[in-house]
């Protein structure tokens, strides 16, 4: 089974994406900094608006921050689990189990912030490395903790000229943790900044780049720090 159609990922997603800092991170000694991570891709790196793309969206918490600003935004994910979990999430909350210590766990619900116009975002299911092709073209186009997920990772690259309008903007955020479980040492990027800009340099001007500290909690007392880069991108 797809580890991201599990009730497990799915209820670390939800947590990871809409919790609040406290639900998340109890300890006032902890690196809160690293929290809200979904809502800071888009605050600290998007400084476009118009028609976005949110490539690898997950439970939906970057588009729908894309939506306080961009007028139509579309959610891709391979996930349907979580497609569906962001559908849901257009109208109504999900509730959802925070894991504590063993069997042990919290009932929690994630829900949009009442001040984002959730009608701009649609979802659909599809797969970064094949797109369909009448996507159409994007000012924003958002990627975030993906590109070390894709088995062919050159493939989506040589799809983004093609998604992004003149003078859009392109988001990369990763921690660029490459695993052999996700995608073949072959296909690598490592070092990954500049395999992206061999990738994108024809199309792309790199006019950016900051570090994107995020905290995911595995349970009361274990918790992953890591720091993704951010790396953005104008189209020419």
């Amino acid at each position: 089974m797809n580890i991201y159609e599990s009730e497990k990922l799915l209820a670390e997603y939800l947590l990871f994406h809409y919790a609040s800092a406290d639900e998340i991170l109890p300890y006032e000694f902890g690196p809160r900094g690293a929290l809200e991570y979904p809502a800071r891709c888009v605050s600290e790196c998007v400084t476009k608006s118009g028609r976005a793309l949110d490539l690898g969206c997950a439970v939906g918490r970057s588009t729908f921050e894309l939506a306080r600003t961009c007028r139509e935004v579309i959610g891709v994910d391979f996930s349907r689990r979580f497609i569906d979990a962001a559908t849901t999430l257009k109208t109504g909350e999900i509730p959802f189990r925070r894991a504590d210590e063993g069997d042990h766990s919290t009932p929690l619900v994630a829900r949009v912030s009442a001040g984002i116009d959730r009608t701009r975002a649609t979802f659909k299911v599809g797969d970064a490395m094949n797109l369909r092709a009448d996507l159409g073209a994007f000012d924003v186009v958002l990627m975030a903790n993906l590109i070390d997920r894709l088995s062919e990772p050159q493939r989506c690259l040589a799809r983004l000229p093609s998604l992004v309008n003149p003078g859009g903007q392109l988001v990369i955020t990763s921690p660029y943790t490459w695993l052999e479980d996700f995608t073949p040492r072959a296909n690598w990027l490592s070092p990954t900044l500049d395999g992206l800009q061999t990738a994108l340099a024809p199309h792309f001007d790199l006019v950016a780049t900051r570090d994107m500290p995020f905290l995911i909690r595995e349970h009361a007392r274990k918790f992953q720090w890591s720091v993704a880069q951010a790396t953005v991108w104008i189209r020419r």
